[in-house]
């Protein structure tokens, strides 16, 4: 027996409002229960002062610090290679097999599991060509797990510009590149920071990739040969082996806070290029 459509419409309507509350519920649940075990944690000297004895007490400074340049060294890598990447394929060839092959393959990265990329970085990077468990050999593990991403987003984004900016800008002379680099880029900027800015939230978070490839020691890093541990790294270690429940939850607050400040960020930025270009 076939339901009144109006009916019909109305239980599809209640089914997918269920399902939205579930995943708000959820997401809210988890932010909630770490920030109400991690804030009474955090202070300036938990902010300020260093892991000792194990990280079962003082601070994680040098686990911010680690991990702030671990995700800048992974992003000035990667996000020059994918924005040119994203050129080349919007802007300096048609669509044939080549560009697909391109694509394919920066789809099948991005589903690569991440501890698979842990381990192509430590017998790569950390090994054969010696950098050690350093930042640079976790950076340039991560640079490759980002990667896909930046592409992809940077290559909406760049196709996302009308049609009619480069006609115009072709009309008064301009070569190829100077259309690409004084019209085009401009015009997608908002969208291509957005795919950076979500490749920054994934490298603060990655803990299998860089636990193989930069070591998790507690000291400050003096070099990009240095090793050093992330704040994700510190949660896991913390919580894994229960040396200090107290500071791995309050480490897991810093993580959360970040996510959800770079995620705000790349929303109004990506809601500030769409009324830009609606």
């Amino acid at each position: 027996m076939r339901l009144d459509p109006k009916v019909e419409q109305g239980l599809v309507k209640a089914a997918l409002q269920v399902m939205t509350a579930v995943t708000v519920f959820i997401l809210l649940f988890i932010i909630v229960f770490i920030l109400r075990k991690g804030i009474p944690v955090l202070g300036l000297s938990f902010l300020t002062r260093n892991p000792v004895d194990m990280g079962r007490g003082g601070g994680i400074f040098s686990t911010i610090i680690g991990t702030l340049v671990l995700t800048l060294v992974a992003v000035l890598i990667a996000a020059p290679f994918g924005v040119g990447t994203a050129i080349f394929l919007t802007e300096y060839t048609w669509e044939n097999r080549v560009t697909r092959i391109i694509r394919f393959g920066a789809d099948c990265l991005a589903g690569i599991p991440s501890i698979i990329f842990g381990l192509f970085g430590f017998i790569l990077f950390v090994t054969k060509l010696g950098f050690g468990w350093s930042i640079l050999s976790g950076g340039l593990t991560l640079a490759f797990m980002i990667l896909p991403t930046i592409i992809r987003t940077s290559e909406e984004a760049i196709k996302s510009v009308p049609a009619s900016y480069r006609q115009v800008s072709f009309s008064l002379g301009s070569t190829r590149w100077q259309m690409v680099t004084r019209v085009v880029l401009p015009a997608a900027l908002p969208g291509i920071v957005t795919g950076i800015i979500l490749s920054i939230g994934r490298s603060i978070g990655e803990t299998a990739a860089v636990i193989f490839t930069a070591g998790s020691a507690l000291h400050l890093p003096t070099s990009i040969f240095s090793s050093s541990r992330t704040m994700a790294v510190h949660f896991y270690i913390l919580a894994r082996e229960g040396i200090s429940m107290s500071n791995a939850y309050g480490t897991a607050a810093i993580l959360v806070i970040s996510v959800l400040i770079i995620n705000l960020l790349t929303y109004y930025l990506m809601e500030k290029f769409i009324r830009k270009y609606s």
